[in-house]
């Protein structure tokens, strides 16, 4: 059987030929029994002229952008301005907006190296750290309910996530204690991670899931359609975690898990024993060794060939908007990666680094691909996948409302956290807010990335129009209030509110248009928050670009 992902590019006929038709590109599937392989395909149009521009390359990640455009006849646009590059770096590493003073003082430096000195900067402040202990809290379901997992050993699992994290330890290393975790789930905490989901079958689906990007599911039931995975490889992979046992702590709300000594994985058809088999390798040898530690060397090494370049493209979507394979966990050979050889280069490194993954940020985030412009050129507008411009992406619930808390300078409570804290802090998925529900925060229900939504929708624009987060925040900061005591003007008063909001000062039209408002001096004030509020509801506050 072959298949297309994309007939008006390249269609595909029964017999496996391949025909050329718009602009594009395409993935072409051929499957036979259990077999599954696939091919990319480009399609230019014929006898288009076209001259990729002499464009700088910056590092190994520009060489191997640009060499996937010259080959689609896509030429890459401009760098973005200072201002914005600031406004995204900071937005991206720390999930913050820069203040007034330092957007200044970055635009006046002229210095060559600023913006390498910009990304150095905030890759060691603890707000990096919190950023990506939240990523992972969503990853491994940190979460209480009132079942079977607790308040307390949600908040335990979370802190002790944000220490590792916090101490730069290699996420292959943090991987390894999680899926050989033994005790007491309060003395170590690792271990929680086999009490937040307990059904060994459940258990494999998630592993593959979230640490080599595979939705092996499909395969429970029947051999995978559009992937390699067989109900053999679902069923030997699940036995690794067949012999996981779990009893009850001194605490109640503690659970110790250990490793049974008996426990085998039966197949639904025929109760064939099955034994232990990575994906996609041999079958484990296991002696004087849990499985779950044979599994656990196998899935951290550098050998593997899923684990590294998962954790690669999951870094990669985060700062591009999109993963090289997207969706960032469904990894098949129908849902290739739109460029192979930067994410075999981009995991590589990472392995380089020894799974040092702030250090791979470094090289995305001082890339001229991740600081090009999101306005497109005369070649590259129908361009989605190859990152020739930068995507504009909306900020996640989280980051947005610590910005508006920034800007207007107001504090939240959440519920375990001192008033103040970030709402990237939030340990328990269980707490949330209207403001956050609404903005699709992730519920940690499950291991999908699908769980966080950032596509905008019509709660959403009606809460910042009518709702109290805005209207209220931008008069309980007072920051207008406080820029008129200073005896500011009201050009320099907006302008600071720009700067607060935007990272750039107003234009002299959006000045001029501002002006017609001030017709009473004494409702100033009010004209001003007014203005405040409307650039909180506007789509360059709320999106990165």
């Amino acid at each position: 059987v072959f298949i297309s992902n994309n007939e008006p590019s390249a269609k595909v006929s029964p017999e496996g030929i391949i025909t050329a038709g718009q602009r594009g590109e395409a993935f072409v599937m051929a499957r036979f029994d259990t077999y599954t392989v696939g091919a990319q395909i480009l399609v230019a149009p014929k006898g288009l002229k076209f001259t990729f521009p002499p464009t700088p390359e910056d590092n190994y990640i520009d060489t191997l952008v640009y060499a996937k455009l010259k080959k689609l006849r896509f030429a890459p646009s401009d760098v973005c301005d200072d201002a914005t590059f600031l406004r995204r770096v900071y937005v991206d590493v720390v999930g913050l907006l820069p203040a007034p003073e330092e957007v200044t003082r970055f635009i006046k430096d002229s210095a060559v190296d600023k913006r390498a000195v910009v990304v150095d900067q905030l890759l060691q402040r603890k707000e990096f750290a919190d950023l990506w202990v939240m990523r992972w809290a969503e990853l491994l379901q940190i979460r209480s309910n009132n079942d079977q997992f607790s308040y307390k050993a949600a908040l335990t699992y979370y802190n002790w996530l944000q220490e590792k994290i916090s101490a730069n330890i290699p996420i292959n290393q943090i991987v390894h204690d999680l899926l050989t975790a033994n005790g007491t789930s309060f003395k170590n905490p690792a271990a929680n991670y086999f009490q937040v989901e307990r059904e060994t079958l459940k258990t494999a689906e998630n592993v593959a899931q979230v640490f080599m990007g595979m939705r092996i599911q499909c395969a429970q039931c029947h051999n995978h359609p559009f992937d390699r995975w067989t109900m053999d490889d679902y069923y030997s992979f699940s036995a690794f975690f067949t012999q996981v046992g779990r009893k009850g702590g001194e605490d109640p709300r503690e659970a110790v898990i250990f490793d049974k000594k008996e426990g085998e994985m039966k197949h639904p058809v025929g109760g064939r024993t099955m034994r232990p088999k990575f994906l996609g390798g041999d079958a484990a040898v296991v002696q004087n060794e849990t499985r779950r530690e044979v599994l656990a060397r196998w899935l951290t090494s550098p050998e593997n060939p899923y684990f590294a370049p998962h954790m690669a493209n999951v870094l990669w979507a985060h700062f591009l908007g999109k993963g090289i394979i997207e969706p960032v966990d469904d990894i098949r050979v129908s849902n290739p990666a739109s460029n192979p050889e930067l994410l075999q280069a981009l995991s590589e490194k990472l392995v380089a680094y020894n799974f040092d993954f702030r250090r791979l940020v470094r090289d995305i985030c001082l890339s001229r691909t991740y600081q090009l412009s999101t306005r497109a050129n005369a070649t590259n507008g129908g361009d989605e996948r190859n990152f020739s411009k930068a995507s504009i992406r909306r900020l996640r619930a989280e980051v947005l409302l610590d910005c508006i808390n920034q800007v207007t300078q107001t504090q939240d409570k959440f519920q375990g956290l001192p008033r103040g804290a970030r709402a990237v802090q939030i340990a328990d998925g269980n707490v949330n807010t209207y403001f956050l529900t609404t903005f699709g925060r992730a519920t940690r229900a499950s291991v999908c990335s699908c769980e966080v939504k950032t596509e905008p929708n019509l709660s959403q624009a009606l809460h910042l129009l009518n709702g109290n987060t805005t209207q209220e925040k931008t008069q309980a900061g007072g920051v207008v209030k406080k820029l008129l005591q200073e005896k500011k003007s009201n050009d320099a008063v907006i302008d600071e509110l720009y700067l607060r909001c935007f990272a750039r000062r107003a234009t002299p039209a959006e000045l001029d248009k501002l002006k017609t408002f001030f017709r009473d001096e004494k409702k100033n004030e009010m004209v001003l928050n007014d203005i405040f509020w409307a650039l909180l509801n506007s789509k360059e506050f709320i999106f990165n670009h």
